[in-house]
Parts: C-alpha cells; structure tokens; sequence
C-alpha cells in the first residue's frame, strides 16, 4: 500500500497547518469511507477569492503531489472568480480545472472527493453543511460562524454524516502555540487566575477592495444564492466583496481577529465558553458607510 492511512493523517498535520488549519474530526469510519489508498483524492474550490488564492491554493499544491492529491473544479457564484481562479491553478499546477456556477453543480460532478471553503463569513456553517450532506470531507475557513443556528447546524451536520472537518483557526498548528499549551496544561506554569491578549494593528486599507468593487455587476452573479439565509435586499457589491465591514456578513474583528484570541485561552484553559462578554467599539474615523468596527 504505497498512500497508507498515516500519510493521510500527516497530510492532515503537515498541510493542515500550511493550510492554516485545526480543529480535526477523524475517526476510522469516516476514513473507510473516502477513497481507497492509491486513489488520487480530488478537491473542489468553494469560494476563490483573495484567501483562496492567497494563501491555500499555494499551499495546497506544495503538499499535492507527495500526498497524490489534485484540485479537479472551482464553484465560485462571480464569473469573473471563477475565470481567474481556473487560470491561476492552471499557471501554479500546469493542470485545467473545471469551473461551475454554484454548489448544487460542484456536488453533482462524480470528481469531487472533498472541499476547501474559503467564501464570506457568514457562508462558512451553510457550505460546511452542504458539502458533508452531499458525502465530502471539508476545510472550511474561520470564522465557522457567527450565529448559533448556523453553528449548531454545521455540528449536527458533521456528527450525523461522519465526515472529516477542520477549521482555520491557524495558531492551532503553530509549534509556538503547542509548545505554549504543552507547557500550561503540564502544571509547570501554575494556575492561571487571568488573561489579557491585545492585538494592536493599523491597516487601513485592509478589507476594502475599491479596485475590485466597480467590477462586479449583477448579472455575473447570483446574488440571492449569495445571501443564503439573509433577508433578501438589493445587491450591493461592496457588500459582496466588502463584507467584512457590513453585517450580517460579518461581524467585524470577532469573526477576524477575536476568533483566534478567544480559541487560544479557550484551548490554554480548558474553559469552552466565558461564563461573561464585554465589549465597546466604535467607528471614529471611517465613515464610509460601514457598519462593523473594524480596521
């Protein structure tokens, strides 16, 4: 057996983490029930955007070829994302991929074994969902959500099907990061009776895309399929390319940054929730029609 089930469990290790990737669901069943062992396991885009080809698309294919995995299609509502994002793997693989219009189409190809998720933060839970429902292992992107509907929707989704998830929260696969939990869970460090993170950045121009906005239109995309389960209004690409800074898309730096700082004392501690929450923010300088504090 040339691909035994330990390079699979390494991929989920190694690329996982190049991938920025955590939170791993694995268990016999679920691994009995992907592809035989020198099977090469295809992999569908939901979602190419800037994070998609930023960031998990290169690493993807660093690990691809030693791991005998391949992208086969791209499912991305905006033609444009999906032109260019066909022809970016193409550059970086040599290989074509396929290209759909939605999920129902990327589900209904018999080449498609599992997926990487990267699409709008209020889009991880649903897609999560729809991808182990239609019998595919996922990465899916941080935040997994922002509503608890969506969240406990997802988990049931996943228990029910058995399949395999991680989820970007990317210190999880950091050596610091272990080593950092390594040490606080051996006692070496004593008992912790309280914590403070900050994370201090300025960036003003990040999250905004004023050269990508004016290109969208409505016609090159289906904006309703985009809301999912969103009350319906008038599309708006900013909103669209932009969400970052408008909810119900996101919910600003929780679904950015406080997903991370949260999930390390939760993981250092052992604690699963706060038992109180206070937050204060504003929008002091950008008045740009925005509604998230957010940088």
């Amino acid at each position: 057996m040339d691909f035994k089930e330990s390079n699979r469990r390494e991929f989920l290790k190694t690329g996982g983490a190049a991938l920025a990737a955590t939170a791993v669901t694995w268990n016999a069943k679920s691994y009995a029930q992907i592809l035989g062992a020198n099977d090469r396991v295809k992999v569908g885009i939901v979602g190419c955007g800037d994070r998609m080809k930023g960031a998990l698309i290169p690493a993807f294919l660093e690990h691809s070829k030693e791991l005998n995995f391949e992208f086969s299609a791209i499912s991305d509502l905006w033609s444009l994302r999906r032109e260019q994002g066909s022809a970016y793997v193409q550059k970086l693989s040599g290989s074509s991929v396929a290209t759909v219009r939605n999920n129902e189409e990327l589900y209904a190809r018999k080449d498609v074994d599992v997926v990487l998720v990267a699409t709008a933060d209020f889009q991880h839970a649903l897609h999560g969902v729809e991808a182990v429902n239609a019998g595919r292992d996922a990465y899916v992107e941080k935040p997994t959500a922002h509503t608890m509907s969506d969240a406990r929707a997802f988990l049931a989704a996943v228990k029910r099907t058995g399949k395999i998830v991680q989820v970007g929260t990317q210190r999880r696969s950091t050596p610091s990061y272990q080593k950092a939990a390594e040490y606080i869970k051996s006692g070496a460090f004593g008992d912790i009776v309280m914590v403070e993170m900050t994370w201090n950045v300025n960036q003003p121009g990040r999250w905004r895309r004023p050269d990508v906005v004016p290109l969208l239109k409505e016609q090159d995309t289906d904006w309703k399929r985009y809301l999912l389960n969103n009350p319906y209004e008038p599309f708006n690409a900013r909103k669209y390319l932009e969400f970052r800074l408008f909810w119900p898309y996101s919910s600003g730096i929780p679904d950015q940054w406080l997903v991370h700082q949260i999930d390390t004392v939760h993981w250092f501690s052992g604690f699963t929730h706060p038992r109180s929450v206070v937050a204060n923010g504003g929008i002091y300088l950008w008045k740009d029609g925005r509604q998230n504090w957010i940088p």
